[in-house]
Parts: structure tokens; C-alpha cells; sequence
């Protein structure tokens, strides 16, 4: 391998895992992701108007991605230099920060816990900053389906695909992983604003989760299969019948099978700006929503992590 073994790669991403789990994204530390999104706003500023719109997207996905793949590589290749064992510590920490499965769960609780009290209010405002959508005069049920929605939805982004990117390619590629995913979040709507000038990004980040979308699917099947109250079948015949009716080619995929697991309905009616908009419904509705399906997509998450991990532990006594 160009810079660490197989073994190597594999060690540092299960201790990525490590870190994730129990640090997360600590404030007081600065988060790559953060540099990240100064470039695409810096570089959105001076793009975004005119004409020769797809272009200019195109540039701003060339040099985001080119970019943090190449600092990032210059960090580790520095570290390795003046210590082996600082290499690995440098890699394992940026790999780390292209992960956020502690920090999904500190968000979804941030929801569950107010609405456990029926404090609508607070629980209105949290799951506004995790969501696009308007969120002011939303119910414990359709609160409740937007964490969902947005965990299943980023144990993709925030857990398989980085891992992915990792055990091929170090933390250079999961950090290039990570730059596709914030410019996909960034500008790549498909609004008036964005339609053109985001359309590279978001295409770019659809041929980036295609393969890792696919395995969760899988994952997500497992662990249903393992998680008591959770159905491995029904998962299963969701992903099936209803991923292909998502807008995004990959995020049906861990909707439907988290809904399918769950006995739940997600997809439906959401407003963005006052505009409604209708999505695909995802699942088949055999009970109502209630805040205890966050915890319980929580729990399918970390689970994916913990099959991975096992995977890993089994791959890492394999090669050695």
C-alpha cells in the first residue's frame, strides 16, 4: 500500500471507531470539516455569479476534493516523518473526524429528551438544526420522523462511507470523502440558487455513497436481525419496495430499511420556506411514530457500527 499496509489501514480506522465513540467532536479541538467549509463559502462567493454555472461547479468540486486530499496527505505524510507512531495517531484522529456517530446520537437526543418531557418548543427548535425543513409547528410525530429520517439517512454519511474511503485509502481519501458529503450539504440543492452550480457537487457526492449506501443496506439488515423489537425482513422487502421512490439514488436505501425495521412510515409532507413539498413514503405504517423510534434508529446505528467493527477485528486477526 502507498503509505501504511492493509493492517495498518485496518488498525487505525477500528481505533477511528474508538475516538468517535467516545470523544466525538469535541469543541474545544478544530475540525478539519470547519476548514473545509470555509473553502466551498470562499469559493462560492467568487464563483457563484454570472454565467458558465455547471462549470464553475465543477471547479469548486475539482478543487475542494483535490484540495483536502492533499493537505490532509501532506499532515500525515509530515507526521510519519518525524515519528512513525505519530503518524499513526495523526491519521487515526483526521480519520476519526470524518466519523460523527456520537456526534448523530447528541443531536437525535438533543430532540428525544424534550419531547420525553412534551416540551415541543425545544424540541421544535434542536430538530430545526439538524433539518432543512421548517419545523415550527411540527408534532411529536413528524418530529420524530425527521431525526429518524436524518439518522438513517447519515449512517451512510457519518459511518460507512468514511470507513469505506478509509480502509482504501487512508485518512486522505476519507477526508476527501468528507469534503464531497459538505459540499454536497452546502450547495448542492436544487433550488434556483443552487441548480446549476450545485448539480457537480451532488452528483459527485451520489457516485461517492453508491457502493457505501449499498453496504448499509446490508448492515442495517443485520443489525435489524440482532435488535429486539426490529425486523430483518421486513428491512429487507423496504429496501426492495420503496429505496428506488427516494429523490437520492443512495438515502432510500437506509431510510427504507431503518422504516421497514421499525414498523414505521417515514417520508410524507415537509415545507421548506413555506413551500410544501411531498416525499416518497418510505415503510409501511403498522403503528404511529413516537420518540422512542429515535432511540431506537440510535441503537440501529450504533449497531452498524458495531458490526463493523467486529468485521474489522475479524479482517485485522485475519491478515496478521
Amino acid at each position: 500500500m502507498w503509505l501504511y499496509s492493509w493492517q495498518e489501514l485496518v488498525l487505525m480506522s477500528a481505533a477511528a471507531i474508538v475516538v468517535d465513540w467516545m470523544i466525538g467532536d469535541p469543541k474545544w479541538l478544530a475540525h478539519p470539516v470547519i476548514y473545509i467549509g470555509r473553502w466551498i463559502s470562499f469559493m462560492e462567493r467568487r464563483l457563484l455569479q454570472g454565467g458558465a454555472l455547471k462549470a464553475k461547479g465543477v471547479l469548486l468540486t475539482l478543487s475542494t476534493v483535490l484540495l483536502s486530499f492533499t493537505v490532509t496527505l501532506a499532515f500525515v505524510i509530515a507526521a510519519k516523518s518525524v515519528h512513525e507512531w505519530l503518524g499513526y495517531l495523526v491519521s487515526t484522529w483526521l480519520i476519526s473526524t470524518t466519523m460523527a456517530v456520537k456526534g448523530l446520537k447528541d443531536a437525535a437526543y438533543l430532540v428525544a429528551t424534550p419531547l420525553q418531557s412534551g416540551n415541543l418548543e425545544d424540541a421544535r427548535t434542536y430538530t430545526g438544526y439538524i433539518v432543512g425543513r421548517d419545523t415550527t409547528r411540527l408534532g411529536e410525530e413528524e418530529l420524530t420522523r425527521a431525526v429518524v429520517e436524518t439518522v438513517a439517512e447519515n449512517i451512510v454519511d457519518a459511518f460507512v462511507s468514511p470507513l469505506i474511503y478509509a480502509l482504501i485509502g487512508g485518512a486522505p481519501l476519507a477526508m476527501l470523502y468528507r469534503a464531497s458529503n459538505t459540499m454536497d450539504s452546502m450547495v448542492g440543492y436544487k433550488s434556483e440558487k443552487y441548480r446549476r452550480f450545485g448539480w457537480a457537487s451532488a452528483r459527485w457526492d451520489d457516485v461517492m455513497n453508491w457502493v457505501p449506501a449499498r453496504i448499509a443496506g446490508i448492515l442495517l439488515v443485520i443489525v435489524a436481525l440482532l435488535q429486539p423489537g426490529a425486523s430483518a425482513r421486513r428491512a429487507a422487502a423496504a429496501i426492495r419496495r420503496f429505496a428506488h421512490l427516494h429523490p437520492s439514488p443512495n438515502s432510500g436505501i437506509p431510510e427504507s430499511a431503518v422504516a421497514g425495521a421499525l414498523g414505521i412510515e417515514l417520508g410524507g409532507l415537509n415545507v421548506y420556506s413555506g413551500v410544501a413539498s411531498e416525499r416518497a413514503r418510505l415503510g409501511w405504517p403498522l403503528r404511529p411514530r413516537t420518540q422512542r423510534d429515535i432511540a431506537a434508529a440510535v441503537r440501529m446505528l450504533y449497531g452498524v457500527s458495531f458490526v463493523a467493527m467486529g468485521g474489522l477485528l475479524c479482517a485485522l486477526a485475519w491478515l496478521l
